[in-house]
């Protein structure tokens, strides 16, 4: 691809993150620029996976698409890969960070689960979910950002991974509802008497408020694992890891919204986030001061 064409790809990924994944964007600000524009193609792809079902009109046009994705990472895509932007750019990235394709191939395997209103069945089921896009994608950045070495981060990126993706499933729990998906797992809806009806036509009930909090409570889990081993990530890898330094502002903000969760938001305004994410990078690269303690 040429000079001017890569520059164009890489563009449209930046573009396409700073829209549609605004904290992963805002994370990325404290990458070094040549790491950022690789960051930005590889979160563009999660995007544009992510999103397959909102632009099809059934699940069968949704298969065809993942495996599009699937074979360009197999190099057997029809048509020519240089003119998917994202595809192009994420296509160098995997070259010259050498990125292995089956996490990400993996990611794509889970988002099929998208396409369906199937339940999600346990706890287990959600944080194995969670695991393949979520934390594959923290793994992936770090990856980047150790340029193609073993960062020693699986673990951290299996929790931080898990609570940023539960961290979201809580706070697009109505947006899933209206158009049909429930990702909180069976057994937490029965064990607290949360009715999967009352949940699709939008109908608040102390079931469902409590199933949202058990919720809460296992993200919070896995933020706090995770936080325990942020000492053993190396500086040049750390900002993989960020974004998960916003869970526990959404996750303190859920209150009302637990409560009626088809009324409410959860936000934070971007001056927060963006605070929350420089006061972490600080702490990655110099460690924490006494004020933070």
């Amino acid at each position: 691809m040429a000079a001017d064409g890569a520059a164009n790809a890489f563009q449209a990924c930046e573009d396409l993150v700073r829209t549609a994944d605004k904290d992963r964007w805002l994370a990325s600000l404290f990458v070094p620029a040549p790491l950022r524009a690789d960051l930005m193609a590889l979160y563009a792809f999660n995007i544009e996976v992510a999103g397959v079902r909102e632009r099809v009109s059934a699940p069968l046009p949704g298969e065809v698409r993942l495996q599009w994705w699937r074979d360009v990472f197999d190099g057997e895509a029809r048509g020519d890969v240089s003119g998917h932007p994202v595809a192009a750019a994420l296509a160098q990235v995997i070259a010259r960070r050498h990125l292995p394709a089956k996490p990400l191939i993996d990611l794509i395997d889970a988002r099929v689960f998208d396409l369906y209103d199937d339940a999600m069945p346990s706890v287990a089921d959600l944080e194995g979910y969670c695991g393949e896009t979520s934390s594959a994608l923290m793994q992936l950045a770090a990856l980047v950002l150790a340029d193609g070495r073993d960062p020693g981060t699986a673990d951290i990126a299996g929790h931080a991974g898990v609570a940023y993706a539960l961290t979201g499933l809580i706070r697009a729990f109505p947006l899933h509802a209206a158009r049909g998906q429930i990702f909180v797992p069976a057994d937490i809806l029965a064990r607290n008497g949360a009715q999967r009806d009352d949940i699709l036509s939008g109908r608040s009930s102390d079931g469902i408020s409590r199933a949202l909090e058990d919720l809460r409570e296992l993200a919070r889990r896995h933020v706090a694992a995770a936080e325990a081993l942020q000492g053993q990530v190396a500086v040049e890898v750390a900002a993989a890891f960020l974004p998960m330094a916003l869970c526990r502002l959404y996750l303190d903000r859920m209150d009302q919204f637990i409560k009626a969760p088809f009324a409410n938001q959860v936000e934070a305004p971007q001056w927060r986030r963006q605070w929350l994410l420089w006061r972490a990078a600080r702490r990655a690269r110099f460690g924490p001061r006494l004020a933070d303690l």
